[in-house]
């Protein structure tokens, strides 16, 4: 990547604009400033100050070939192609180009936000006090110079012509480059003094105003593009892959001659969405999601078809990418969008049902990559078990966290064999899945991962509610508003001087409905048990086998005997954790680190996520 830092006058900047010589790269969010802040930046220009540098990249890039678009405003013929693309600037730009060319008239908004036409001008003689009254003489009015009060019903000031203009002594911004019109302006003025002064001083010394430049040249990648606007861009919103993504394909020039039109990315992203609708636990997944998993997929068959020479990497990052060509998107998108969908089923097996306790979103990412390479396999009993250990290895291993794009990658290459039978070796984050049972003792909020998958192999093995006899599957899950509670209720543990780790723990809470906590209230299990058997019209034999299916001990409920209970369905969450990974679990409960556990109880993790049951009285 080359770049020169030229200087530029202000009037070639609004000629390359007006041109189409500058354009924007179509991955540029709109233009969104307000008017309050583009009459400051003409105070700047009429002052002299300076306003920054802007950047552009040169075009004729045979690797880049972002679709271009005007600067807002600005009307050009069909396939106006650009010398240079602005990276940074677009804002400001923009409001110059609205301001100072054609009828000056700007698209913007107030400080709330409601869209409004403005226009600006400088009260000559205010001006020509000296450059400290700039800032007064610098006047925003409405779009069609027409300054109104009383609801509309008066006028305070009317510059709707140039007579009215001249004859209020009001200069037009869209003026101050206009040439021979400038000229004409302001010697129609019936005053000859002031204007000449004026044109003096403030127009010609706006004539040679500079805007320097950091111009990036055609040897320039996708990446660096990235890179650099996420460097300058701090003011607005982070530019991700996918916007860059979205101008190479609109730009790419087989599918134009093909199609007689531009591939939309964003069009083809909202076309997924509406089809992610109907699986409420996919709106998890973000475009970038998307493009990872093409990615996954499109460098998997490069390596697959490479020379064993070099090569090529299985990859989902961001610089990888940005190399993919629109056929390989194309290629891959249908079986991606149908891979997700079954991601969705596949989670429902697992018990979950929403984002709230989805463990790793993320994790979604290689399983759909796995998912379109094992095609109807996946859905084979012997491989369906042991993506089902891969899976719940990932989230009880807490492996999904940080640096995801090599797990994604190593997953990719190794399930899929490795779930068939045809490769023996384990795949590495089955191989890296460890689990201690004090862990339990730390998981005390649905932030973690693995509390979210604890929550949810509970429900897995059948568990019902405890006022219906129900089992809390994907529609009674919905209808009976489930969602994770305290067993021996936190006023009662407040009351009885419980252990605030315990008390918060994973293994004091379990999926019930809101009608159940709502029964349960505060009191002491012998107390609300009653009341539910009695609520619900159930002997208590019915009550208890209900309690089971939550890995609950009844007689140490009924008890009332905290410890008992804790130290039982602790070891009961244990035995399934093994079962849903396939690997022991540690059981340091009597080592010095569970009870440091106990110690480090913090009670701000508590009020991260404070369960529904927090406040009971």
């Amino acid at each position: 990547m080359g770049f020169q830092t030229p200087l530029y006058e202000l009037a070639s900047y609004l000629q390359w604009t007006t041109s189409g010589k500058v354009q924007l790269p179509d991955f540029q969010r709109g233009y969104k400033w307000e008017d309050e802040r583009i009459r400051q930046l003409l105070v700047t220009i009429l002052r002299g100050h300076p306003l920054g540098v802007v950047m552009m990249l040169k075009t004729g890039n045979d690797q880049i070939r972002f679709k271009p678009r005007p600067v807002e405003g600005v009307v050009l013929p069909t396939n106006t192609e650009p010398g240079w693309l602005l990276l940074d600037g677009q804002q400001r730009l923009t409001s110059l180009t609205q301001a100072l060319t054609g009828d000056g008239v700007v698209h913007t908004k107030d400080s709330r936000g409601k869209l409004m036409e403005r226009r600006y001008y400088v009260h000559m003689a205010t001006a020509l006090l000296g450059e400290e009254w700039i800032d007064d003489a610098v006047r925003s009015l409405p779009g069609d110079g027409v300054l109104r009060s009383n609801f509309g019903k008066d006028i305070d000031l009317d510059l709707s012509t140039p007579e009215n203009e001249r004859a209020q002594g009001y200069f037009p911004v869209r003026l101050l480059f206009g040439g021979a019109e400038t000229v004409n302006w302001l010697f129609a003025c019936d005053n000859k003094e002031q204007p000449a002064v004026f044109h003096a001083k403030v127009v010609q010394g706006c004539s040679t105003y500079n805007i320097p430049a950091i111009e990036l040249d055609e040897t320039t990648s996708k990446s660096a593009v990235a890179t650099v606007f996420e460097k300058v861009n701090t003011g607005g919103l982070p530019l991700n892959v996918f916007e860059l993504l979205t101008a190479t394909f609109a730009g790419d020039k087989k599918y134009y001659d093909t199609h007689g039109t531009d591939f939309r990315l964003n069009d083809d992203w909202q076309a997924t969405q509406r089809q992610f609708a109907a699986h409420p636990v996919l709106a998890a997944v973000e475009n970038t999601d998307f493009l990872q998993v093409v990615s996954l997929l499109a460098s998997l068959k490069r390596a697959k078809e490479g020379s064993s020479a070099r090569p090529s990497a299985v990859s989902a990052r961001k610089e990888d990418l940005l190399k993919l060509t629109l056929d390989e998107y194309l290629e891959w998108v249908q079986p991606v969008r149908g891979a997700f969908m079954w991601t969705a089923t596949f989670l429902a097996d697992q018990r979950i049902f929403d984002v709230r306790f989805l463990p790793y979103p993320k994790q979604l990412v290689p399983l759909a990559a796995v998912k379109v390479v094992l095609g109807g396999d996946a859905d084979l009993h012997g491989v369906r078990a042991k993506l089902t250990q891969w899976f719940w290895c990932g989230i009880l291993g807490e492996l999904y966290g940080s640096a995801s794009e090599t797990r994604f990658a190593r997953d990719v290459e190794s399930v899929p064999d490795w779930a068939r039978g045809i490769e023996a070796t384990t795949p590495r984050t089955v191989a890296d899945c460890t689990f201690a049972a004090s862990r339990l003792l730390s998981l005390r909020t649905r932030n973690a991962a693995a509390y979210k998958g604890i929550y949810a192999l509970v429900l897995s093995q059948g568990a019902k509610d405890w006022m219906y006899d129900k089992s809390l599957d994907k529609v009674q899950y919905v209808e009976l508003a489930v969602d994770i509670h305290h067993i021996f209720p936190y006023k009662w543990c407040l009351d009885h001087g419980i252990d605030p780790a315990m008390r918060e723990s994973i293994v004091n809470k379990t999926p019930l409905s809101a009608e159940t906590n709502r029964a349960i209230g505060g009191s002491a299990p012998s107390v609300y048990l009653p009341k539910i058997e009695k609520k619900a019209g159930i002997v208590p034999a019915q009550l208890d086998a209900h309690l089971a299916t939550h890995l609950v001990d009844a007689a140490d409920l009924r008890a009332d005997d905290f410890d008992y209970f804790f130290k039982k369905r602790l070891e009961k969450l244990m035995a399934i954790i093994e079962a849903a990974t396939g690997k022991p679990v540690q059981n340091d409960m009597q080592d010095s680190d569970a009870e440091e556990g106990l110690q480090k109880f913090d009670p701000e993790d508590v009020a991260v996520m404070p369960d529904l049951d927090d406040l009971e009285v």
